[in-house]
């Protein structure tokens, strides 16, 4: 009966979260970003749930993880474990309404989302165990959310705002570095972790093989796409001072 108790109480949390998450995507687009072009209203409007999401969340999930002494890569999933993962996936669920609508064509952040809410679902709703795993792996996913959000806001204003061209300028170096670290050693050497410790078969008996596996193939494949987008604005940063360089040069 656990399973069936742990599902009815944890619905109405899920419906509240995505309340939230929608009440202030609409106050976005429709009061804080009413002036905007309308193809970056929607853009906007997803940074500002994504400010209300990835911090909190971050700062959420460690609280959760630092309450529970007994935690490991099988853990059962602590009630506050368990809020936070209803946290996410209430947001996730909102930016993919958001996509499904504003950018039906973008393959690559709508099989993200569902990618990312299949191994969030699972850890909840099918095998109540993992939220260590899944949750370390939130916080370094969200980690650079509020510099990212920030820097895709100036970049969204840039060409026609001075405070954001500067905004961008300033912010881009750092938050590159940031998310290099993140994304490119932090997360790899973490997922290191996690397989080792799957591949042991300790996790056996309460997280089903196919579950894992799927929960890594996953990650990697999101550790390894936000490798190569990294890249691509390494590479645009480094052709652009050397535009700039040439140009004093001359």
């Amino acid at each position: 009966m656990e399973a069936p108790i742990l599902l009815s109480s944890s619905i109405p949390n899920l419906f509240s979260f995505f309340i939230f998450f929608l009440i202030i995507y609409l106050i976005a687009y429709f009061i804080i970003f009413p002036s905007w072009k309308p193809k970056l209203r929607p853009e906007a409007s997803s940074c500002v749930i994504s400010f209300f999401h990835g911090t909190p969340a971050v700062f959420l999930a460690v609280t959760s993880l630092l309450a529970d002494p007994d935690r490991n890569f099988h853990s059962t999933n602590t009630p506050f474990q368990n809020m936070v993962l209803d946290y996410s996936i209430a947001y996730f669920l909102m930016d993919l309404t958001h996509y499904l609508i504003f950018y039906p064509s973008d393959v690559l952040f709508i099989g993200h989302h569902l990618a990312t809410l299949f191994v969030f679902v699972t850890c909840r709703y099918m095998v109540y165990h993992g939220a260590y795993a899944i949750l370390v792996l939130l916080i370094l996913a969200e980690v650079t959310s509020f510099v990212q959000n920030t820097w895709t806001l100036a970049n969204a204003r840039k060409s026609d705002v001075e405070f954001a061209a500067k905004v961008y300028a300033v912010l881009s170096p750092p938050f590159y570095v940031l998310y290099s670290l993140v994304r490119g050693i932090a997360g790899p050497y973490f997922v290191y972790r996690m397989l080792s410790y799957y591949l042991s078969g300790a996790a056996d008996n309460v997280i089903p093989r196919w579950i894992w596996v799927s929960w890594v193939f996953v990650v990697v494949t999101a550790i390894s796409v936000s490798i190569l987008w990294v890249s691509n604005l390494w590479v645009e940063l480094y052709k652009e001072m050397s535009r700039k360089f040439e140009k004093k040069v001359r």
